[in-house]
C-alpha cells in the first residue's frame, strides 16, 4: 500500500480540492462537478491509510471552514448530491453505471468532510455552514433560512437510498456509503463525555420529513444484517467506458477520469479486495452499527424514541393480528432468517447486543426463540462467548450472561435445555465431553464464569447474574451430568475454604486491633457478608433441585454424599440453618442406606442405591421454600451504559471509519 499512501497525502494538492475549498463560490451547474466527481478507488480499510486520510481530509477542511461561509461550496456539493439521487433508483435499473458512481463519488466526499466538520465544530456552527445563499453582486454572502431543510434533506435522502434503492453490484458502495454518513451525521456524540439529550441531528431524524420512514429504515438495516451480502468484487461497481449511450455530459465527463483522481486510486480497480471485506459483508455490519445508535439515542423530552419503538414492536411475518394502534412504527420481518442470523453471527460484540435488545425490549421475539426447537443453535454461541470470558471484553460477557438470564425466567427453556443432547464440544477444554446435555453444559460454563470472577475480576454484578441465571434452572434441573453435579459442589467446596479464610483473617486482625489502637481494622465484615451472600445462595439452588428434582438427579446426590464434610460447618450457622435442613436430611437419609448396603460399593452400586432410596424419600419431610426466581430489570438511566458501550463499537469497528483517538471524549479508549 505504499504507492496508496503517498498517493493519499498528495490529496490537499489536488487542483480540485484545491478549488472545492477555495475562495470562488461553485455553482451548482457547474461543470467542476462532473471532473470533481470522475474518479475511481476502493475505499481504504487498513488504520495507516485510513488514518493519512483523515489527515488530508482535515488539511482540505481547514481551508473549507474558513472559506465556505463565503462561498457554499460545501453545501453547493450536497445540493448536486441531491439532484443526482433523485434519478438513482431508475439509474439502478437501467443499469446506469456512471450515474451511480458519481452519486457514490459525491456522497464520499460530502462524508468525509462531515466527519472533520462534526469532530471540530458543534451542530450548531455545521448548520452555519451549510445556510449559505449566494447574493448577486460583490460582498459576502448571507446566511439563510434555506440550511435547516438542506440538512434535513441530506438526512431524507440518504435514508430515503438505504430503503428504496435495490440492493445490486452498482448500488452496494452507494448504500453502505449512505448507511456510514448517517452514522458519521450521528457521530457527535463521539466528542461530548456527557450523554447527549438535545440534538439538531436527532431531532430531524426524529421528526418532520424522516418519522415516516422509521420503520422502514429498521426493517432495511435489519435485513441488511440478515442477508450478510458481501461486497462486489472490485470494480464491479466502477464505470467502464462504452461506446454507446451515457449521453453526451457524461460521455465528456467520463474522459477527464483518468487525468484528475489518478492519485486517489487507493488500491485501485481491479485490485484484491482486504481480507476484511472478503471474509464478512461491510453493509451488514455497517447497517447493524447505524441500528444499534438509532435504537439508543434518547428520547426526545415530547416523544419517545421511535426507532426503539420499531425494534420494540415488530412482527414475524407470519403472525397475521392487527398491529397495535400504540405501535406506530410496527412493521413484519422473517423472523426464522433473523434467527438464523443472530445463531452465526454471536463472535461480534454487536450481533449479541443486538440479540439482548431484542429479547429484552421484542416481546414477539422473545415468544419465538423461546419457542424454537433448535434453542441450542443460539445457546451454544452464547456459552462460547462466556467461556472464553478472559478474551472478551466486560461488556460483550455482561450482554451473554443477561441473555442467559432472560433465557432462564421462562421455565419451558429451563425444561427443554435438559432435553437436547449435545455432542463433541470443542471448545470445552477442560474436559472432553463426548455427550452432555445442554442443562448441564449452561450449569458447566455458568460455574467456571463465577470461579473465574473470583480469582480475577471479583464483579460483584457478574456474580449476581450468574447464581440468578442458575438459581432460575435449579427447580427444573434434570439428569445432571455428572461432572456438572461435581462442578456445582466445587464451587460450593470453593466458597467455603474462602469463608474460612476471611473468617480467619477477621479474627487474626480482631485480636491484632485489640493490642494496638492505632492500626486500623480492615473491614473484613463486608467481605464476610458477600461471601455468606453467595453461600446462602449455593445453598438454596442446591435445596431448590433436591425439593423439586431428586429422583431426577442421581449424580448430584452423588456428589453431595461424597462431599458431606463440607457441609457440617454450616448445619449450625444461624445464617445457613433453615436451608440446611433439607440437605442435612437428604444426606443423613441416603447416608443411612449406604451404610446399611455394606462397605466397598461400585460406583454404579451407589447410584442405583440413590435411584430407589428417591423413590422411598417421602416428599412431605422435605421443607418447602419460596420458588426460586429472578427476572432481569435494567438499571436506572440505561443510556449512561448503552450509549459509551455502542460508540465504542462503533468506534473500534466500523469499516472504513477513522477518528483520532486524541478527539474521543465519550470513553476512555481501553472501553472498546
Amino acid at each position: 500500500m505504499g504507492a496508496n499512501s503517498s498517493s493519499i497525502s498528495e490529496l490537499p494538492e489536488n487542483e480540485y480540492l484545491k478549488k472545492l475549498s477555495g475562495a470562488e463560490p461553485i455553482s451548482e451547474n457547474d461543470p467542476f462537478w462532473n471532473q470533481l466527481l470522475s474518479f475511481s478507488f476502493t475505499t481504504p480499510t487498513n488504520s495507516t491509510d485510513l488514518k493519512l486520510l483523515e489527515e488530508a481530509t482535515i488539511s482540505v477542511c481547514k481551508s473549507l471552514v474558513e472559506k465556505n461561509p463565503r462561498t457554499g461550496n460545501l453545501g453547493s456539493l450536497i445540493k448536486v448530491f441531491l439532484s443526482r439521487t433523485k434519478e438513482l433508483k431508475i439509474s439502478a435499473e437501467c443499469q446506469n453505471h456512471l450515474f451511480i458512481w458519481q452519486a457514490h463519488n459525491a456522497l464520499f466526499i460530502i462524508c468525509c468532510l462531515l466527519k472533520v466538520f462534526i469532530s471540530r465544530m458543534s451542530e450548531e456552527e455545521l448548520q452555519l455552514h451549510l445556510t449559505y445563499e449566494e447574493k448577486a453582486g460583490p460582498g459576502p454572502g448571507s446566511y439563510g433560512a434555506e440550511c435547516e431543510d438542506l440538512i434535513e434533506e441530506l438526512l431524507c435522502c440518504l435514508i430515503q437510498l438505504i430503503v428504496e434503492i435495490p440492493l445490486l453490484d452498482i448500488t452496494y458502495s452507494i448504500s453502505l456509503e449512505a448507511v456510514t454518513t448517517l452514522i458519521v451525521f450521528l457521530s457527535c456524540q463521539l466528542f461530548h463525555k456527557e450523554i447527549l439529550r438535545e440534538s439538531i441531528i436527532h431531532r430531524y431524524l426524529m421528526r418532520g420529513r424522516c418519522l415516516p420512514y422509521t420503520s422502514r429504515l429498521v426493517k432495511t438495516l435489519l435485513y441488511n444484517f440478515i442477508r450478510q451480502e458481501r461486497s462486489p468484487p472490485p470494480g464491479a461497481h466502477v464505470f467502464q467506458q462504452q461506446t454507446d449511450g451515457g449521453g453526451l455530459l457524461y460521455g465528456i465527463a467520463s474522459g477527464v477520469a483518468t487525468g484528475l483522481w489518478t492519485v486517489f486510486t487507493l488500491g485501485g480497480v481491479g485490485s484484491k479486495a482486504s481480507p476484511q471485506l472478503e471474509q464478512c459483508s461491510p453493509l451488514a455490519s455497517q447497517s447493524l452499527l447505524l441500528l444499534l445508535v438509532l435504537a439508543n439515542l434518547t428520547d426526545a423530552p415530547d416523544m419517545p424514541n421511535p426507532y426503539r419503538q420499531a425494534i420494540m414492536s415488530f412482527k414475524n411475518t407470519q403472525d397475521n393480528t392487527a398491529f397495535s394502534s400504540s405501535s406506530p412504527h410496527a412493521f413484519q420481518i422473517n423472523f426464522n432468517s433473523l434467527y438464523t442470523a443472530l445463531c452465526e453471527q454471536q463472535k461480534s460484540d454487536q450481533a449479541t447486543l443486538l440479540l439482548y435488545m431484542l429479547l429484552h425490549q421484542n416481546s414477539n421475539v422473545r415468544t419465538y426463540v423461546l419457542a424454537r426447537t433448535d434453542i441450542e443453535n443460539l445457546v451454544l454461541p452464547i456459552l462460547e462467548i462466556l467461556y472464553h470470558v478472559e478474551e472478551r471484553n466486560s461488556h460483550h460477557v455482561y450482554m451473554a450472561l443477561i441473555i442467559l438470564l432472560i433465557l432462564t425466567e421462562d421455565d419451558g427453556f429451563n425444561r427443554s435445555i435438559h432435553e437436547v443432547v449435545i455432542k463433541n464440544i470443542t471448545w470445552y477444554a477442560e474436559r472432553v465431553l463426548t455427550e452432555i446435555s445442554l442443562g448441564s453444559l449452561l450449569i458447566l460454563v455458568v460455574i467456571r464464569t463465577i470461579q473465574y470472577n473470583m480469582t480475577r475480576t471479583r464483579d460483584k454484578y457478574l456474580h449476581t447474574n450468574c447464581l440468578a441465571a442458575l438459581a432460575n434452572m435449579s427447580a427444573q434441573f434434570r439428569s445432571l451430568h455428572q461432572y456438572a453435579a461435581q462442578r456445582i459442589i466445587s464451587l460450593f467446596s470453593l466458597l467455603s475454604k474462602k469463608h474460612n479464610k476471611v473468617l480467619e483473617q477477621a479474627t487474626q486482625s480482631l485480636r491484632g486491633s485489640l493490642g494496638s489502637s492505632d492500626s486500623p481494622c480492615p473491614d473484613y465484615a463486608q467481605d464476610l457478608n458477600v461471601i455468606e451472600e453467595v453461600i446462602r445462595m449455593m445453598l438454596e439452588i442446591i435445596n431448590s433441585c433436591l425439593t423439586n428434582s431428586l429422583h431426577h438427579n442421581p449424580n448430584l446426590v452423588y456428589a453431595l454424599l461424597y462431599k458431606r464434610d463440607l457441609f457440617e460447618q454450616f448445619r449450625t450457622h444461624p445464617s445457613f440453618q433453615d436451608i440446611m435442613q433439607n440437605i442435612d436430611l437428604v444426606i443423613s437419609f441416603f447416608s443411612s442406606r449406604l451404610e446399611q448396603a455394606g462397605a466397598e460399593l461400585s460406583v454404579e452400586r451407589v447410584l442405583e442405591i440413590i435411584k430407589q432410596g428417591a423413590v422411598a424419600l417421602p416428599k412431605d419431610r422435605l421443607r418447602k421454600f419460596p420458588e426460586l426466581k429472578f427476572k432481569y430489570v435494567e438499571e436506572e438511566q440505561p443510556e449512561e451504559f448503552f450509549i459509551p458501550y455502542v460508540w465504542s463499537l462503533v468506534y473500534n469497528s466500523a469499516v472504513a471509519l477513522y477518528w483520532n483517538p486524541h478527539d474521543i471524549q465519550l470513553f476512555t479508549m481501553d472501553s472498546g
